[in-house]
Order: C-alpha cells, then sequence, then structure tokens
C-alpha cells in the first residue's frame, strides 16, 4: 500500500477529523493511520469514511496517545468498527514496496513515550511516524526517517499528510477549520 494517510491529535474533534480523512481519501490513501490522542467515538467513526464512489471504508488502524482516557472502551469500539488497534505501537511491513533501499518497516506510535520512539530509529526503522508534539516534523534520524503530519487541535494550522512508500514523497495537507 503506498499511499498512507496520516493523522494525529484530533482530541474529541470529529468534524475536523472528518475534513482531514476526507482529504485524505481525495488524495489516494489507502491506509489511514491515526497515531493518537483520538479522544471520542466520533472521531474513530470519521477514521470509517467509505472511500470516493465506493460503500467500503478504506483499512484504519491507530494507537492511543496520553490523552485517551478510557483506552479499553476506545478500543473495544474500534475493534467492533473493524478498525485495527495497534496500542501502544503498530508496524506496517513494507517490504517489497519500492525500490530495494526504501525497503522496511513504517512504526507509528503516539509519541509521548520515549522507548517506542528510540526502539524504531534504533532497529532502522524506514518510518517513525508519531504524533503528540502537534507540530510537523519531516527528519532523518540515522536511516529512519521521522514524521509528524501535525495536528487537528491545538495547532496554528490543522494538517494531515499523506506518505507515498513507493516513492518516498510526503504530501502535507492543511485542513481547513470549520
Amino acid at each position: 500500500m503506498p499511499l498512507i494517510g496520516l493523522l494525529s491529535d484530533s482530541h474529541g474533534r470529529a468534524p475536523t477529523t472528518q475534513r482531514g480523512v476526507d482529504l485524505l481519501l481525495e488524495g489516494g490513501a489507502e491506509l489511514l493511520l491515526h497515531l493518537g490522542d483520538v479522544g471520542t467515538v466520533e472521531v474513530i467513526d470519521a477514521l470509517c469514511t467509505p472511500r470516493p464512489g465506493t460503500t467500503q471504508p478504506v483499512p484504519a488502524r491507530l494507537v492511543f496517545g496520553n490523552t485517551d482516557w478510557d483506552v479499553a472502551a476506545l478500543s473495544a469500539y474500534a475493534q467492533d468498527l473493524g478498525l485495527g488497534v495497534d496500542h501502544p505501537v503498530g508496524v506496517v511491513d513494507l517490504t517489497g514496496r519500492g525500490p530495494a533501499d526504501l525497503s522496511g518497516q513504517l512504526v507509528f506510535c503516539h509519541g509521548h513515550e520515549h522507548g517506542p520512539m528510540a526502539g524504531a530509529v534504533d532497529d532502522d526503522a524506514r518510518y517513525l511516524c508519531h504524533g503528540h508534539t502537534h507540530t510537523c516534523i519531516d527528519q532523518q534520524q540515522g536511516r529512519t526517517r521521522v514524521i509528524n503530519p501535525g495536528a487537528l487541535f491545538r495547532a496554528d494550522t490543522y494538517t494531515v499528510a499523506l506518505l507515498n512508500t513507493d516513492n518516498d514523497e510526503l504530501t502535507r495537507i492543511t485542513v481547513p477549520s470549520a
């Protein structure tokens, strides 16, 4: 799946999350990853949006963040809807995707715990995607490209990102406020 939609830090803002999901799907996202601080079941509902022109939702996975107080209830709700819950850390295997020097794993977490972040870099993951800081990040740490798509709450500009794992291209998308 070369086009991965990244979003984070919704903090219960379902309408803003829905706009972000819609923009990612319009951009061709084949998988959605929510990187934590989901906040409410309504945000999880937004992740179940059908692909344009179909009734089938795009696959979606999520981790929870430091402000997701009832992880057990949110996990159960997400799993009942068919979403993947990878809390506290998820891995997308990219082996065989793109040029040989771009193969490997995409590790995703919220970013508030040092261990998963350091582990991904130490293990030379191809990508480490995280939220938590509400700041857009795209930097190289050793062999690992570290990406934060920004936030859908408490940010000057709300953003999501579309990562093409076949050509290593990252596209930031501004999400309009309500």
